[in-house]
């Protein structure tokens, strides 16, 4: 059975990010890093980024493409460039990347070892089983080319890493957290994205265990003897196939308390659902649909943009130069820091923060994004010295907006917020990778 902790529909997108917003990106992921580990700390961060949902937000609200395999790579990309920079004030470094980048993990891994003293070897192995399992053990269809493992000076760590299909155009990025991580080969994914394709071959599965166990035993035997049993069951079949069939069958029908016959449906389906699961299905069209955005979520965040109340936010709205707009932007940005997994159901939304590069909800307003980059820079700095008025300032937007969504109800205007934005794209230095 495929049992999964998400999953998302990334298609395939091909080109390079602009400097004018990599540059952005790594500024503003770093400072959404930075905000994080002061709030809660760098266990936090990992499993932030082991969280596939969380992940794809963050992707939309730095500006990327909000569905696109892409949001994998430059995110992976800025954060790596801007954490890095700061590792020692971090105690947080991103080893490997795409292609090439990804193959000098171990060495990155061993280098940091010996300049802190956790165990490399182990580290090592954690990168390569971490690979070795979605690339060989959990047969998909997909084979990696982008490996990022992030690693915590207390020895923890989380691996983002993603694989392509080319005849589908589809991507399926993994995450791994070493919080909760039991074992390598039973169930260790925190989440998959990528889009149920039919059935697949997962010797993670909990369920695989015998499969696994007879794959060792196999490993001792003498290879012709293998051919042979091979031979035979290609010829005469397996005799004990309908009895392995008709036990699995009853098992799950027991398991599921299901019915015979629909317990037989579910097993064709080849699905098991979990209510706990982290999906999140990213759709092929570029343009961002009213469906694919919670309305009454984004009117909470408009609302509150359009409506703060002055003695609410005081050391905010004294910022020279603040609007409602970079407030909009604001709120969205303090969702990804301090909302809870709950929230990051709807990626898309997160997309009305800084737009997209392909123009998708609209063109990226560079001077709001400027200005978040900005605020949100001045907050940490302050809070580092004891003033946090402008950090609980941003704290309060959030739950303010959760605050007017949830007493309120008020529902967005989809085709007028992106009117409005698209008329003042111009004057808020809109930009899209095509210019």
């Amino acid at each position: 059975m495929i049992k999964r902790t998400g999953h998302a529909d990334l298609p395939l997108h091909y080109g390079t990010v602009p400097k004018w917003l990599a540059d952005r990106m790594r500024d503003l992921g770093t400072e959404i890093v930075e905000a994080l580990l002061i709030e809660y700390g760098r266990k936090e961060v990992l499993v932030r980024l082991s969280d596939p949902l969380w992940f794809q937000s963050l992707g939309a609200v730095l500006g990327m493409d909000w569905h696109s395999s892409g949001i994998t790579t430059s995110v992976m990309y800025a954060l790596k460039r801007g954490i890095n920079a700061r590792a020692r004030d971090f105690g947080l470094y991103i080893c490997g990347g795409r292609g090439k980048y990804s193959r000098r993990t171990p060495e990155e891994l061993l280098m940091l070892a010996g300049q802190t003293g956790l165990p490399g070897d182990d580290l090592v192995r954690a990168s390569k089983l971490s690979a070795k399992i979605d690339n060989t053990a959990v047969q998909d269809g997909f084979q990696l080319y982008q490996h990022n493992f992030i690693l915590s000076v207390e020895g923890d760590w989380s691996v983002v890493q993603q694989g392509m299909n080319p005849e589908s155009k589809m991507a399926r990025r993994y995450h791994w957290c070493s919080e909760g991580l039991r074992s390598f080969v039973e169930e260790p994914h925190s989440g998959i994205t990528g889009e149920n394709q039919g059935e697949i071959l997962n010797l993670t599965d909990a369920k695989a265990l015998p499969t696994r166990s007879s794959i060792l035993g196999l490993s001792h035997e003498k290879p012709e003897s293998i051919l042979k049993e091979i031979g035979d069951i290609q010829r005469l079949g397996n005799p004990n196939a309908k009895k392995e069939r008709d036990l699995q069958l009853d098992l799950f029908a027991e398991e599921n308390d299901l019915t015979k016959s629909r317990a037989e449906e579910e097993m064709e389906r080849q699905i098991v659902l979990d209510d706990g699961s982290r999906n999140c299905i990213m759709p092929s069209h570029h343009e961002v649909l009213p469906e694919d955005v919670d309305l009454k979520r984004l009117g909470g965040v408009l609302a509150a943009s359009y409506t703060a109340k002055p003695k609410d936010f005081e050391s905010l709205l004294l910022t020279p130069g603040l609007g409602p707009r970079t407030l909009q932007s604001l709120t969205l940005v303090s969702e990804v820091i301090h909302g809870t997994p709950s929230r990051f159901r709807d990626p898309a939304r997160f997309s009305f923060a800084h737009g997209g590069k392909d123009g998708h909800p609209f063109p990226v307003p560079t001077k709001i994004y400027d200005e978040s980059i900005r605020i949100l820079g001045e907050s940490i700095e302050k809070s580092k010295l004891g003033y946090k008025d402008k950090s609980d300032c941003l704290r309060r937007l959030h739950e303010t907006a959760l605050a007017i969504e949830e007493h309120c109800s008020p529902e967005a205007d989809f085709d007028a917020t992106i009117a409005r934005e698209r008329a003042h794209s111009k004057k808020w230095g809109g930009r899209t990778c095509m210019d």
